[in-house]
């Protein structure tokens, strides 16, 4: 496909059937007494939730709210690539690459694209517009799957040649959390020259040879290792054997909304055990029907796998990312930013926002807090030069 083809989402109502059929005859088990999330995703949570999911929850709704963004397909490198593309107001919008992680998808930023894409219609400076790309990673949602898993610095590539020789975006900003933020820092670095300028709202790529040396940064390291022991089962496994989970969760709606739902509580500004506080019912269930109308948990999980193939962890020794960087450091996020000392080894940082409310996902939990600190680091970029080399 080396044309750009219109795309609509349209589930045939016998795959909603399929997917509610496999909710509805769910048998439920055991979890121990007193468990409240301490063990995994609660199971009274989970009941509840899937009584609203077979009683209340309407995919059409948000199938509907998606397609108001104008979609495509189109070929980048051999695989088929979807991705909302809302050209902004004004006459010179500032071109804005989105690029979302795991478990999220194209649904987290369904509130921040019109607000980024026409300012004006929510009291802003037209002058802040920006026209916004966000598309599906390889293997999510409704992009294509490929063959064999493809990493972040293998997507980045990918997202770069769609920015700039499909749309014809000669360089834009590269913006991500979660993975978005590995494919934005990679962007940054092995296509500079097509990259105005990096934001981010979670530390992604490290740069090789760099380790902690102050008492904070060494605080910083012992606690996001600590954290990552207790939380990170899910990423040895993605990034290890993907295919043997698969079966499971390819087989059981329950299981998937299962899985993904313990990292919106855990990683989200979430009271404890109650992650309704932060998000939805129908947040939660939209963007995990977007893995399960595609048939993609398993495709989906395949990046971390990719990512230890790769070896896209860390930049070269001795090397740095050069364009300017904009930080979003929201403070609930799963492993919190380090201190901007130990972050300045990697990435050449002109903007940082500690924020005060928000978690991981931050353009769905805090989508004004998110558009403002994009608006400021486009500011910041006007006044900024780059050094040369």
């Amino acid at each position: 496909m080396s044309s750009i083809e219109p795309f609509i989402i349209d589930i045939p109502n016998s795959k909603l059937a399929q997917i509610r059929d496999r909710v509805s005859a769910f048998t439920w088990h055991e979890e121990p007494v007193g468990n409240e999330w301490e063990y995994g995703t609660d199971i009274n949570y989970m009941k509840e939730l899937c009584d609203y999911w077979l009683n209340s929850f309407d995919w059409r709704v948000h199938e509907h709210a998606i397609n108001q963004f104008p979609q495509f397909v189109t070929q980048v490198d051999g695989l088929d690539l979807h991705f909302i593309h809302e050209p902004g107001s004004g006459p010179s919008p500032q071109p804005l690459l989105l690029s979302h992680g795991w478990p999220g998808s194209i649904y987290e930023f369904l509130d921040v694209i019109e607000p980024l894409a026409h300012p004006e219609r929510f009291g802003g400076n037209i002058d802040e517009a920006f026209s916004v790309v966000a598309p599906s990673l390889p293997g999510f949602g409704f992009s294509a799957k490929p063959g064999t898993p493809v990493g972040p610095r293998a997507i980045a590539k990918l997202f770069t040649n769609l920015m700039t020789k499909k749309l014809g975006y000669d360089s834009f900003i590269a913006q991500g959390g979660d993975w978005g933020s590995v494919i934005s820092g990679w962007i940054g670095f092995d296509h500079e020259t097509h990259c105005d300028g990096v934001h981010l709202n979670m530390f992604g790529v490290r740069a090789a040879g760099t380790y902690p040396e102050t008492s904070a940064e060494k605080a910083w390291a012992r606690e996001a290792q600590k954290t990552f022991a207790a939380e990170g089962g899910y990423f040895q496994i993605q990034s290890t054997k993907p295919q043997t989970l698969s079966y499971a969760m390819m087989d059981s709606p329950v299981g998937v909304a299962a899985w993904i739902v313990e990292k919106f509580e855990r990683w989200g500004e979430v009271e404890s055990g109650r992650v309704k506080t932060a998000f939805s019912k129908d947040q939660l269930l939209a963007n995990i029907m977007v893995y399960l109308v595609t048939q993609t948990f398993n495709t989906a999980s395949w990046i971390y796998r990719a990512y230890a193939d790769e070896n896209s962890r860390f930049l070269p020794k001795g090397e740095r990312i050069k364009v300017p960087v904009g930080v979003a450091s929201f403070p609930k996020e799963f492993i919190p930013w380090p201190p901007r000392s130990f972050a300045e080894k990697v990435y050449n940082i002109v903007h940082w926002t500690d924020m005060t409310y928000g978690g991981h996902f931050a353009a769905m939990e805090q989508p004004e807090l998110f558009v403002n600190d994009l608006r400021t680091f486009l500011q910041i970029l006007g006044k900024h030069h780059r050094p040369k080399d």
